[in-house]
């Protein structure tokens, strides 16, 4: 658990925001502000809105009321090709086709500064090398998507996000489907990369304990207030302890873990 001084540089806000789909809203009053070089988790209980939220942010889907701003300016001022040179999204649909090599699906992720035939620069292709050794990719660059594990097309797929050298990342879920050394191996990878790069990088995630003890902020989405903060302050806060029903879940302040009752 983190308690640095925050960077003052904010790359991510929202206020008063509400996510849904068209006049139905799912989880109302999120308030938050990201700093680069910042890893952040979206957590909460099932069904709350976490991908939903992740999708607005993304512009994937228009937002019910509020404001999202990306640095000074508000997401809807920006042009699809701009907001693609600012937000790297990843969300859960499988890819369009694991037929592809590791090397050309992570490519992709320069779409937005390649010319009309989709030629690489030198430039391109350095930013592609390294999101290749910054994901350890170097051994499977070449094999094909679908013979690797669903850890290895994860990273595959963060290395795509990386190459594309926006900003900001998001990711709906990176460590589902895997075991725990692999979650734990993907999500220290991205503190990693948030803090060598200072990129924002913000996912959702089912892993509370786990983005307790690697993220340097949190968004707990509760349906109610939604607190947001380093996670010392928001164990201060005790607002973990009212996420489950106490007498099935409760909350460990002093481990910052979970402890089912029997």
């Amino acid at each position: 658990m983190m308690n640095k001084e925050r960077n003052s540089m904010v790359v991510l806000a929202t206020t008063d925001l509400t996510v849904g789909y068209k006049s139905r809203p799912i989880v109302e009053n999120i308030n938050f502000a990201l700093s680069e070089g910042e890893l952040t988790a979206v957590v909460g209980i099932n069904g709350i809105g976490k991908s939903t939220l992740l999708r607005t942010l993304g512009n994937a889907q228009p937002k019910l009321a509020g404001s999202i701003h990306i640095g000074e300016r508000q997401l809807e001022s920006y042009s699809p090709l701009e907001l693609a040179s600012k937000i790297s999204l990843v969300l859960t649909e499988p890819i369009a086709s694991k037929n592809m090599s590791v090397l050309e699906l992570i490519a992709l992720g320069r779409q937005p500064y390649t010319n009309w035939i989709g030629t690489l620069s030198t430039g391109d292709k350095t930013k592609i090398r390294e999101a290749v050794l910054m994901l350890q990719l170097e051994k499977l660059q070449y094999r094909k998507c679908f013979e690797l594990s669903d850890g290895q097309l994860q990273r595959v797929m963060i290395a795509r996000a990386l190459a594309q050298d926006t900003s900001i990342i998001l990711l709906d879920e990176p460590t589902t489907h895997l075991d725990l050394y692999h979650k734990v191996h993907i999500l220290k990878l991205l503190k990693s990369i948030a803090h060598q790069t200072r990129k924002t990088i913000l996912f959702t995630s089912h892993e509370i304990e786990m983005a307790i003890q690697l993220c340097d902020t949190l968004l707990l989405l509760d349906g109610e207030n939604n607190p947001f903060g380093q996670p010392c302050e928001l164990i201060e806060q005790k607002a973990f302890e009212t996420l489950f029903p106490a007498d099935v879940v409760s909350f460990d302040a002093s481990t910052g873990t979970f402890r089912i009752e029997k």
